[in-house]
């Protein structure tokens, strides 16, 4: 096994990256990059007692001076931006300027927290009985396990763990078995961090690498008050019930299923360039990612002809090559599963433009992203496929439109494109798109760290990032104050001794 450089220039050591039992393989080449001693899950208990105790010292700093931790961190990920984005290249296979946007996420949600941490406000509220004042105050929750998938190794990570810290939480992160080296390198950064804000309690952030049954310890623990869990809508179905069992509070990221609707007044060469970055970025591993196209029928046929031209122009082959729009799935058995989708497509009506495996680039999982016109939204395309297969489906009325882009279980992301103000208006309206985001003229990928992030749904209903988001990770206590010499209860109970 050769130790590719960029690992070495994110700080990791030979010695980190070699003589365990967790073979890690670049979806680039198919290649195993490095084998990684796990954590065992007989360690969870202490790793739960170090959290505890950062917990009981964290929690009484101060919000800014915790902030503080996170604008360093901020500081750190800028000056390591460049190796830890090879590294998200190197072991998830996205193209390098998607690698680096990645850690850009990371910088821009870091400059959010060091705000949001002068800005954890509670409410002054009316009371009914005179010489009383009540309030709301927000309270730090407890250790936060972070459970991440493999699609952004880092991003979401960060998002958690960016406004846990200045909420006054402690981490525990268990990354994906297919992405660990960014979550190694991450800490890395982050010790840099922490050496410089100087009195951090020790267990503030940690790191656990291995199976499920690491993560199985985290989400059954009451210990635990909050878990962060992202990935398939089957795992949520496993997490969510297990964390509810015991009153815990769990954040779902889960499935989604994405569509855009093509209106007849769109912008055609617009929604084109929407549409391929939308559905073709990241291989079509984005839980954002373009999955249903639903078109007006005025718009169908031409508009297929303008994307089967734009498919057919993509450059696909090894993300660190300059030029290379269209990388690796995560492995083989995600290409599989995409041209197994593609044979239920045919065999459910529809018509295939692309999807053919790539032989011979590089050894990874490649596939061309795939067009696929259907008759009806049919079982397959009501599943979400972590693949670059994009189903068109046509449409007469807006109702008919919105509709279908609502008749799916997972309810992520979703947009129309159209210069029609009420077209545009029905679709943000309270009868229009059912998902958490829902966008007017950009696709529904690429979203912004300034607003909640999250769907309905299968999509688990869990919140991350912006806006008020960061209520997740506090425990609210309403206060009532009596300043006067009476005790006049409320709703004019008399209760005289």
């Amino acid at each position: 096994m050769r130790i590719d450089p960029s690992l070495t220039q994110a700080g990791l050591s030979p010695d980190q990256l070699t003589g365990g039992d967790l073979p890690v393989t670049s979806p680039i080449d198919g290649t195993e990059i490095a084998r990684l001693h796990q954590t065992p899950v007989s360690e969870i208990g202490a790793a739960l007692d170090r959290a505890e105790a950062a917990f009981h010292a964290w929690r009484t700093i101060p919000a800014p001076r915790r902030g503080e931790l996170v604008r360093l961190l901020g500081e750190e990920l800028r000056a390591a931006k460049d190796a830890l984005g090879a590294v998200v290249t190197l072991e998830a296979g996205k193209i390098t300027s998607e690698g680096l946007g990645e850690v850009q996420e990371m910088i821009d949600i870091c400059d959010f927290a060091v705000g949001l941490s002068r800005q954890l406000y509670g409410l002054t509220i009316a009371s009914e009985r005179p010489g009383h004042r009540m309030m709301e105050t927000w309270h730090p929750l407890g250790p936060t396990a972070v459970i991440t998938a493999f699609n952004f190794p880092v991003a979401v990570w960060s998002w958690n763990t960016a406004l846990a810290l200045v909420c006054g939480n402690p981490v525990i992160w268990k990354p994906s078995e297919k992405s660990p080296l960014t979550a190694m390198a991450t800490m890395a950064i982050l010790g840099r961090a922490l050496e410089r804000f100087g009195d951090a309690p020790d267990g503030l952030v940690q790191l656990v690498i291995g199976g499920a049954d690491l993560g199985e310890a985290l989400v059954t623990s009451p210990r635990v008050p909050l878990v962060s869990a992202t990935g398939s809508t089957r795992m949520g179905r496993i997490v969510g019930p297990k964390v509810a069992e015991r009153f815990g509070r769990s954040i779902l990221e889960l499935g989604g299923n994405n569509a855009m609707i093509v209106g007849p007044s769109a912008d055609l060469d617009m929604a084109v360039r929407a549409i391929v970055f939308s559905a073709v970025g990241t291989a079509g591993q984005r839980c954002t990612s373009l999955r249903r196209l639903i078109v007006h029928e005025s718009l169908r046929e031409g508009l297929v002809k303008k994307l089967a031209a734009a498919y057919a122009s993509l450059p696909i082959g090894d993300p660190r090559e300059s030029g290379t729009l269209v990388g690796p799935l995560v492995d083989k058995p995600a290409l599989e599963r995409m041209q197994a989708a593609l044979e239920q497509a045919r065999a459910e009506g529809g018509t295939v433009h692309g999807g053919e495996v790539v032989a011979g680039v590089a050894g990874g999982a490649y596939a061309r992203p795939a067009i696929v016109e259907m008759p009806a939204q049919s079982e397959i395309v009501r599943t979400e496929t972590f693949a670059p297969i994009l189903y068109v489906l046509g449409y007469d009325s807006l109702d008919q439109a919105i509709a279908l882009q609502n008749g799916v279980p997972q309810g992520l992301s979703s947009c129309i494109f159209t210069r029609d103000l009420r077209e545009a208006e029905s679709f943000l309206s309270a009868a229009g798109s059912d998902c958490g985001i829902a966008n007017v003229n950009i696709g529904p990928s690429g979203a912004e760290i300034g607003g909640a992030f999250g769907g309905e749904k299968e999509t688990g209903g869990g919140r991350e990032s912006g806006s008020d988001a960061w209520k997740a990770y506090m425990r609210r206590a309403t206060n009532t104050i009596n300043y006067s010499d009476a005790l006049p209860l409320a709703q004019g109970v008399r209760f005289d001794i």
